[in-house]
């Protein structure tokens, strides 16, 4: 099983090469700068334009697909990083969820720490993650072909318990949520649209020795969850790696289902 090395911190796009074009570097579309280098890049490669001179940085990525078709109603994956990573990881996350199959975005979590953000649990911090979350939907169905009905709400650690609490509390939003090493949250009446949370897929994902999410949480979290009636998927995975690549190519699996099913 493969760790993925750099989602905790930021990572380096200079390590990051699309496998059917090893000379170029995977970057988000929503921070490639404008050139005319681009007319080098493959043809393959979707692109969205930047302005030349931003007047801020941008603080939300956006991934398109390779063989990208405006006429094709893509599903959606908002991915929420884990603390002390930033919107910059979505490239390397994609490389090992799907290179086809979604349309991508990862807005930048709203609490800054020491190194890198993360995602607040008190109230101001939820009611701004909600906002940031649903604002990167809009911004991303603007710009790609995203069907409104597939959006998947997919975090890891903090991001994935904000993803959630946003799911939870807005349950007709989304066609599932995935939480990768990170803890069903808890309070703020999590589950007060119980009888819309029963039709919303949940996944929750951990490693078997996981400091972050131990099983004794999960199982509690699941008995929770099952005892509400909720839709609930469980992947255990062995070892004590907070992410890892299975753990990521399983939420493809995961969502292809629900999107064919």
């Amino acid at each position: 099983m493969q760790r993925v090395p750099s989602l905790l911190t930021k990572p380096s796009f200079k390590a990051l090469s699309h496998p059917l074009a090893p000379n170029h570097p995977l970057v988000p579309t929503g921070t490639v700068p404008y050139s005319e280098s681009r007319r080098d890049v493959p043809v393959e490669w979707t692109w969205s334009e930047a302005a030349p001179t931003p007047a801020t940085a941008p603080t939300t990525a956006t991934f398109a697909p390779l063989a990208y078709e405006s006429g094709y109603q893509y599903p959606l994956v908002v991915w929420l990083h884990s603390d002390g990573a930033d919107e910059g990881s979505l490239p390397q996350v994609m490389r090992h969820v799907s290179l086809r199959n979604f349309v991508a975005v990862a807005p930048r979590g709203v609490e800054a720490l020491d190194e890198g953000y993360g995602w607040s649990q008190h109230a101001d911090g939820v009611d701004s993650a909600e906002d940031t979350v649903f604002a990167a939907i809009e911004s991303t169905r603007g710009r790609f072909s995203v069907h409104p009905r597939r959006v998947f709400l997919v975090g890891a650690g903090s991001g994935g318990a904000m993803a959630m609490r946003i799911a939870l509390r807005h349950p007709d939003r989304f066609a599932g949520v995935a939480t990768l090493d990170g803890a069903l949250p808890t309070g703020e009446a999590l589950l007060c649209r119980v009888n819309e949370v029963r039709c919303l897929p949940l996944l929750l994902s951990a490693s078997k020795e996981s400091v972050a999410y131990p099983e004794s949480r999960m199982c509690r979290d699941l008995s929770l969850l099952h005892s509400a009636g909720c839709r609930v998927a469980i992947r255990q995975y062995p070892g004590s790696d907070d992410l890892t690549t299975v753990m990521l190519a399983d939420v493809n699996r995961w969502a292809m289902e629900i999107v064919c099913g």
